[in-house]
């Protein structure tokens, strides 16, 4: 078994997107990569090599393994799957919530909800909930450094106000979200 490293990894990274499509059935480092493109390529953006790099580490790190395939007239493919140390990692991932700001909401949230919606479609409704109730805490903590701001901060005040606006587009976003994934087939 593969030495693991002791590496931590952001939940912002798209590792957990290859464990979540792994979690669904084993695949090789290319159908990863093209259902990643297709799927979550407005959120993700990975060249092949960095699939496979990725692949190669979370390998090393014993969360995924794989065995090489022969094929007729080609070259050896491996084929990846999930192993119970990476089918935990991804599964606290997918049960945990997200951060309040922009990035965590469009990396983070949106990687959650793809596989939240294709394994678990019940647990999508709750996960939404959850980031409405985490960003409402976000909001509330700007609001509350802005009035400790002095007055004649302009560029700290400004920069709070974006981000406080940013928030409350997000909250009329997921309340987008919420419809979408009450009405929406899979």
């Amino acid at each position: 078994m593969p030495k693991k490293e002791a590496i931590h990894t952001s939940a912002l990274s798209p590792e957990y997107a290859l464990l979540g499509l792994l979690a669904e059935s084993p695949a090789h480092g290319y159908e990863l990569h093209q259902v990643l493109a297709a799927d979550l390529g407005q959120v993700w953006h990975l060249s092949l090599s960095h699939t496979y790099n990725i692949l190669n580490r979370l390998e090393t790190q014993g969360y995924i393994a794989g065995s090489l395939q022969e094929q007729e007239k080609l070259p050896a493919r491996r084929l990846f799957h999930l192993t119970e140390a990476g089918r935990e990692r991804f599964e606290t991932w997918l049960g945990s919530t997200s951060g309040s700001s922009v990035r965590s909401v469009r990396l983070e949230f949106l990687t959650r909800l793809y596989f939240a919606r294709r394994l678990d479609p019940p647990r999508a409704r709750a996960l939404i909930e959850a980031q409405i109730s985490e960003t409402r805490r976000g909001l509330e903590r700007l609001h509350k450094l802005q009035e400790s701001v002095p007055v004649g901060q302009h560029i700290n005040r400004l920069g709070l106000e974006l981000r406080i606006r940013q928030l409350e587009s997000i909250l009329e976003w997921l309340e987008g979200c919420r419809q979408l994934v009450d009405e929406a087939p899979i």
